[in-house]
């Protein structure tokens, strides 16, 4: 273990067996696996024969890039990843097992850096399928990127563990009468975050609520990068920075539920 690890105290056995428990539950159900291959693929070749249609009766489509495919994996990146940390989450909530957790020698930062890993875990799950079908149904090589997909990666993966810790303290202080929260939140911001259209088709007012929002700057780039042929260094760095505040910020809500949840005694019921 590394010095700043055993000076934070942080425990790189505790975390390696959350990640093998949550591993564990995985492979053990088909079913959940299946899922996690079943709904991205069905977005990709959804989408992807959309932009097909819309190539043959539209010139700006046909020049595009793919943009509409990129923006299809981006926001998967997104969503999955909150969703993997989420659900992982949830397992613990459903068994009624958080009390227990609590209890044992486990601190809150393990806790959250084993839900980071199993969220990437999943996410490589359902992702990886995703790619090799749009290469092979849409002749888009999502990787042929390049260095700017890191960026994108990684400003996606932070807003999504960020949003996925913010829900997890809501449900922990409130019980799964709040789990609805970890299915919608992501669609709600979906409109604002300019998925699959520029900011600049949104009304004015609503422009600068966008650009509040990191992923804005990341799904501006992708098409900047698609269709004009431009990296936008400017935006991965104004979105890292957001990203950056919203995870600190989203760390010191979790830890202030989670006292909450201790005092009024929520961790060992966990019900509606």
């Amino acid at each position: 273990m590394s010095g700043a690890a055993v000076a934070s105290g942080i425990s790189a056995h505790r975390i390696h067996a959350m990640v093998l428990r949550y591993w564990y539950l995985l492979i053990s159900s088909w079913p959940r696996m299946l899922e996690l291959i079943y709904w991205p693929a069905l977005q990709i070749i959804t989408w992807g024969f959309l932009q097909n249609y819309l190539s043959q009766t539209s010139g700006f489509f046909a020049q595009a890039g793919g943009s509409l495919i990129g923006a299809v994996i981006l926001w998967d990146i997104l969503f999955r990843g909150q969703l993997g940390f989420s659900i992982s989450f949830l397992e613990e909530m459903w068994a009624r097992n958080m009390g227990n957790l609590m209890m044992s020698p486990l601190k809150p930062i393990e806790f959250l850096i084993s839900l980071m890993v199993m969220s990437l875990i999943r996410l490589a799950i359902g992702v990886i399928p995703m790619t090799l079908l749009a290469l092979v149904f849409f002749n888009f090589n999502f990787f042929a990127i390049g260095l700017p997909l890191i960026a994108f990666f990684c400003n996606l993966i932070f807003t999504s563990w960020s949003l996925g810790i913010f829900v997890s303290g809501l449900v922990l202080r409130n019980g799964l009468g709040a789990e609805s929260i970890v299915w919608t939140l992501m669609f709600g911001l979906m409109p604002l975050a300019c998925v699959y259209y520029p900011v600049s088709v949104l009304p004015g007012w609503l422009q600068y609520l966008a650009w509040v929002l990191p992923p804005t700057y990341v799904f501006e780039g992708m098409r900047s990068l698609l269709i004009d042929h431009v990296f936008r260094a400017d935006l991965m760095v104004w979105s890292l920075a957001m990203n950056a505040v919203l995870f600190i910020a989203s760390f010191a809500i979790f830890l202030a539920l989670l006292r909450s949840a201790k005092h009024h005694g929520s961790l060992l019921g966990g019900g509606e």
